[in-house]
């Protein structure tokens, strides 16, 4: 993507599940980032969700976490912090809430007693705050209100797991988010990476919106609540754009650039 004049260059991952995190998954991605900003600084880095396993806080008794929460924010925190260190200074940081780390804050007192629940806002831990209050944090919400968007690109974590959930979830989120054509929508959720893709009306009338999946950076070994779940298409992967910014209604075809690169 050398040499392109588009506005904003932007770096996205997901689903690192701390502390889980694929640790040589992980020094990849340290290396591409600082090799992106060769030719031009990234603009924006986008975690997609699921920074946290949030194990720790887990419902099922067959589930046992041998750490603490305050471990994940730990975890989080330190991770965060690295991949800040690798980018530019002012690289916009975003870190959107999938649902494991939705899981932590939400009002289930199945899961963490509402009589406790605001000491696990982790953005009021005097240990580990200062971290997350450099990241824009967009929450858990299926809709515009979950989605981030720069220019034509829209990224959420991701709510569905069926095998065309990107293409379809990728729809819902383009009209919930305007129905403008020749945008790319991103996500993470299913662990199934999948590189920029044209969505079609059938097998030989193509649609004016593309999608694309990250993967994951988690588990070098397979995680123990996945036993029931096919993992073969599982993948860690990283999405480098580059694309113009300004009104989405405004930015035609050729206004983004964009290429998954594998962490594995």
């Amino acid at each position: 993507m050398a040499g392109s004049r588009k506005d904003a260059r932007v770096a996205a991952i997901s689903c690192t599940h701390v502390p889980h995190q694929s640790e040589r998954a992980i020094g990849v991605l340290l290396e591409r980032l600082a090799e992106a900003s060769d030719d031009a600084p990234l603009t924006h880095f986008i975690h997609l969700g699921d920074l946290m396993d949030a194990d720790a806080a887990s419902v099922h008794a067959d589930d046992p976490a041998e750490h603490t929460l305050l471990d994940e924010f730990h975890a989080a925190a330190d991770l965060l912090s690295r991949i800040r260190a690798v980018l530019p200074s002012e690289c916009e940081l975003t870190w959107m809430h999938g649902n494991h780390d939705d899981n932590i804050q939400r009002a289930d007192a199945r899961r963490i007693d509402r009589r406790i629940r605001p000491l696990c806002d982790w953005n009021n831990v005097a240990e580990v705050c200062d971290e997350f209050r450099r990241w824009k944090q967009v929450p858990y919400r299926l809709g515009r209100d979950g989605c981030h968007q720069v220019g034509p690109i829209i990224f959420a974590h991701g709510y569905a797991c069926g095998q065309n959930s990107d293409e379809m979830e990728g729809l819902r989120l383009a009209m919930a988010c305007g129905g403008h054509a020749h945008r790319l929508i991103v996500r993470g959720h299913t662990h199934r990476p999948l590189a920029p893709t044209q969505c079609k009306r059938s097998a030989t009338v193509s649609l004016p919106w593309w999608v694309a999946n990250v993967g994951h950076c988690a588990f070098e070994r397979r995680a123990p609540y996945t036993f029931r779940v096919d993992i073969s298409r599982w993948g860690r992967a990283l999405l480098l754009a580059e694309c113009s910014t300004g009104r989405a209604d405004r930015l035609g075809a050729g206004s983004w650039d964009a290429e998954l690169v594998t962490l594995d």
